[in-house]
């Protein structure tokens, strides 16, 4: 009897000394952070062999700790061609990490126009907003960046979505003043979607 107590008493400790691991050590023995492991280490064979497991659905696997996807890793790395073969392989692009920060809104904060464009084509919510309510647009008028700004305004973006201080991109880009250009680069577009859009009527010469 008392040598199995003992043994169900070992056998409780053990458990309870597995499940008080420190995250990253609780994080070894899953698929999923191996998977985006792989991803940070740019180590293609162990990912396509992941993703080749059948039944897989790895390719969403969020961090235990940030709750980033494969997409935000690689997107922080300014990877376009990783961003492609990701969304190639189904990952979702419309997945926020802890902070509420989608990869859309990482690689506009970081400059990184052709990532945008990469996920704007994997269909990408354009509007998607953080904890702050900031926009993908109102990073690039932060950022005065035009090109990314009109990248992201053809892809439908609202110039006029409000971040939590009630202000919108269109506001800060007001309060940049006419000099800085970016409220030109907002009128310049809804100028030129009002006139893809206006109707012609008869013939044209």
């Amino acid at each position: 009897m008392k040598t199995l107590l003992r043994s169900i008493a070992l056998a409780t400790a053990g458990i309870a000394a597995a499940t008080s691991l420190p995250v990253a050590a609780q994080q070894m023995f899953s698929d999923g952070y191996l998977f985006l492991k792989a991803v940070r280490e740019k180590d293609g064979e162990t990912v396509m062999a992941a993703l080749n497991t059948p039944g897989s659905t790895i390719i969403n696997s969020r961090d235990v700790s940030t709750g980033e996807t494969a997409l935000h890793i690689v997107v922080k790395r300014r990877d376009a061609q990783w961003i492609s073969f990701l969304v190639g392989k189904g990952a979702n692009p419309n997945v926020a990490d802890k902070g509420g920060v989608y990869p859309l809104q990482l690689a506009a904060q970081l400059g990184f126009k052709e990532g945008v464009e990469a996920l704007m084509a994997a269909q990408a919510r354009v509007d998607v907003s953080n904890d702050a309510g900031e926009t993908p647009l109102i990073f690039a008028v932060h950022r005065r960046d035009h090109d990314m700004m009109r990248t992201l305004l053809t892809g439908g973006a609202d110039p006029d979505r409000t971040d939590n201080s009630g202000r919108s991109a269109r506001d800060y880009a007001a309060l940049q003043g006419s000099t800085g250009g970016t409220l030109a680069v907002i009128e310049d577009a809804e100028r030129d979607k009002g006139s893809a859009g206006a109707e012609t009527y008869g013939p044209s010469f």
